[in-house]
This record gives structure tokens, C-alpha cells and sequence, in this order.
């Protein structure tokens, strides 16, 4: 039996190959397949767009697959069994960083527009559709709502009057003079499965355990691992300086007066936090990189 598992196809490509690279997966692209190779014989690979992952595992042609809330949303919001995908990990990653990105409602910088209903009877480019006919509906504001191939960005004030578009950081919003007046909403990418998969225990086992080993890649991101040995007299002071996820371990040595402390950091504090270690006595300082942490 293997899993039928769909990667994201597009900006998110890369990024999901590093998050499983380091979750223990080794997933190998060829630019003339649309199946990838994996290291792992009990699971198949599909590139499909993050856009139409939804419909296909929820028609059941793929089992799982790794896509956006907003991917989510944009197919609820137009079939009937937007609720055959269920949402099995969230996985807070994207193309940049791993960070969550918005969808934002921008207009040009020197335009008249300060809030959504002053859009009443406008037109609106967007790539996510039936989501911002979804929004504007809430709002009761009347728009028109046209989909954008791409480029969106360039579209105000010729082609269009305001758009909806996807942000980590809003520098290409900036670069195009548009302003942000509202969000839509944040998403992050989630492993999403169908009910039919969840109900194969031998599928739901093998899904539970990719979402535990790529939860566990991300929480790692960032940390790195920190053992010393230092006197007992001196613990307590060193105890102070370390920061951890819960307590340090401390472990006792063959010499009796020595202790081992293992603890996990931030990355970006170890060039601060070592000197001050060392100059609170601790020896044998040895930092150590981490691919995951199961919480």
C-alpha cells in the first residue's frame, strides 16, 4: 500500500522540499516530471498547483497534500464538499520564511479609497476569487470581482481599482505604490487529508506520522542544541543564563563535583550567550545543530 501525497507545485516548491529534507525525507524533482522521488517506497509524489490541491484531495485522487488555508478557503467557498478535506497540521512555513503570509485589499497610494466600502461598485483583480466575492458579500459592498492571471500588482488604476493579493512582506506591494486598506486574511500551509484516507488506519498512521516528523522540522528551525559541563558550585548561576523550551537537563558526571547541562536556544543568541558562560565558569561549550523537536 503506499499514500498518495501532493506537494505544492510553484513559490512554495522549495521551501516544502527543505522543511523535508530536514523533517528525514529526501524528495528528489526532475523539471520534466511532475512526479517526484522520494526515499520512502510507502509514499507516491504528485506536483500539483497549491491552487487545486484541495479539489483533488478531496475528490479523493490524492490521499493528502500540502496546501494553503486560502487554497483551502477559495474551494469551500465554491463546492458543496469543501468539507471533504479535513485539515490535519498546520505547517507555518512559506516561500520566504516561515511565517504566515496575508491576503490584503491594496490601492493605489495617492487614491481616494480608505476603507472596503468605499469600493462599492468598483472592480477588483484578485487570483483568490470566490474568497473576496465571499469577503465583500460580509461587508454587504457590491464589486466586481475579476480574476487575475498574474501581475496582479501592476493592474490599479488602469485595469483595475483594487486588488487582492498575497504578502510576506509588502515590499512588492510598496514597489507598485499600492496601499493596504485591509486584510482578508493570514494563512500558513496546512497537510490536509480526505475523510476516506482518515479512515484507513494503515493511511491515517502513515499521514500522523509525516505531520509529527515536519511539525517537528519547523519547531527546530531557528535552535540549536547547547551542552557544557560546569561545577555544581557554579550551576545555579549558569542555570540563569539559560533560556530552554522547559528546564535544561542536568546530568551528573563520573566526578562528582562536575555536572553535564544540555539545553536548546535560540541560534540567534548563542554569540551573546557563550562568553557570558564561559566567563560564569562553564566548560567544555559545545553547540550543535538541530534538524527537529518533537514537543
Amino acid at each position: 500500500m503506499t499514500l498518495k501525497l501532493g506537494l505544492p507545485k510553484g513559490s512554495l516548491q522549495d521551501a516544502t522540499v527543505q522543511l523535508f529534507a530536514r523533517a528525514g525525507f529526501n524528495v528528489y524533482l526532475s523539471t520534466r516530471s511532475y512526479y517526484p522521488t522520494i526515499d520512502d517506497p510507502e509514499i507516491e509524489c504528485l506536483l500539483i498547483r497549491a491552487q487545486e490541491m484541495a479539489r483533488y484531495v478531496a475528490d479523493g485522487v490524492l490521499d493528502a497534500g500540502l496546501t494553503g488555508q486560502d487554497w483551502i478557503a477559495e474551494h469551500a467557498a465554491g463546492t458543496s464538499n469543501g468539507s471533504a478535506v479535513v485539515p490535519v497540521a498546520d505547517l507555518v512555513y512559506a516561500k520566504q520564511s516561515f511565517g504566515r503570509v496575508r491576503w490584503v485589499l491594496a490601492v493605489p497610494e495617492n487614491s481616494a479609497y480608505q476603507k472596503p466600502q468605499d469600493l462599492a461598485g468598483k472592480t477588483i483583480a484578485t487570483e483568490l476569487v470566490r474568497a473576496t466575492e465571499a469577503y465583500f458579500q460580509r461587508l454587504g459592498v457590491p464589486v466586481n470581482v475579476e480574476f487575475s492571471w498574474g501581475a496582479t500588482e501592476v493592474k490599479p488604476p488602469v485595469l483595475a481599482d483594487a486588488i487582492v493579493e498575497v504578502t510576506e512582506t509588502g515590499s512588492s506591494l510598496r514597489a507598485n505604490r499600492l496601499r493596504i486598506i485591509d486584510t482578508l486574511m493570514e494563512s500558513n500551509t496546512q497537510l490536509i487529508a480526505n475523510g476516506r484516507a482518515l479512515a484507513d488506519d494503515w493511511k491515517r498512521t502513515k499521514i500522523d506520522n509525516i505531520a509529527l516528523l515536519l511539525k517537528a522540522a519547523i519547531e527546530a528551525q531557528g535552535r540549536v542544541g547547547l551542552m557544557l559541563n560546569v561545577k555544581r558550585e557554579d550551576l545555579d548561576g549558569i542555570l540563569s543564563l539559560l533560556p530552554a523550551l522547559q528546564r535544561p537537563t542536568v546530568s551528573s558526571l563520573s566526578d562528582a563535583e562536575w555536572v553535564a547541562v544540555n539545553t536548546i536556544i535560540e541560534e540567534r543568541t548563542v554569540r551573546e550567550l557563550i562568553p557570558r558562560l564561559k566567563a560564569a565558569r562553564a566548560q567544555g561549550i559545545v553547540e550543535y545543530p538541530l534538524n527537529k523537536i518533537v514537543l
